[in-house]
């Protein structure tokens, strides 16, 4: 199966255009996927999350995070080196790219490395024109409206 009929969901939500060719893409990408290098997802907060890598071996020189169309790519580049003859080469040093997309108002706000770990920070900054707000309900001027009384009495 390589599409997913999202007619439905357009006969009643507006706007979900992103979500369609998240899932798209989705389907599209390679089902075997090499699972290097491995990496944790963890939620901070109600708006706060970090990605964790285990990318042991690197150095920050040798790590690339970039963000383009909603979608955080990290990639590392780890450079040959010849000099070394090994009997046995368990240590992966090859290079890699994951790619995590990133949903609407998420924003990377900075990364650390430390004992091989590499950690992103993402913040949800939901503007204050889409957060959920009260609306008051103003009573209408008597002289207008029609009264409980005076629908009875016709």
């Amino acid at each position: 199966m390589n599409t997913i009929d999202l007619s439905p969901l357009y006969r009643n939500s507006i706007g979900f255009d992103r979500m369609a060719s998240l899932l798209d893409a989705a389907l599209r990408n390679d089902p075997v996927s090499s699972g290097y290098p491995p990496y944790n997802i963890e939620a901070l907060d109600e708006n706060r999350y970090s990605i964790t890598l285990a990318v042991a071996g690197f150095s920050e020189c040798e790590l690339t995070l970039s963000v383009e169309n909603g979608v955080l790519a990290v990639r590392g580049e780890k450079a040959k080196d010849d000099s070394r003859k090994y009997l046995h080469q368990g240590i992966a040093n090859r290079s890699f790219e994951r790619k995590f997309n990133l949903a609407e108002y998420v924003e990377v706000t900075g990364a650390d490395m430390a004992n091989g770990l590499l950690t992103i920070n993402l913040v949800k900054n939901i503007p204050e024109a889409m957060k959920p707000r009260t609306i008051a309900i103003n009573q209408s001027d008597d002289s207008r409206s029609l009264s409980h009384e005076s629908v009875q009495a016709a």
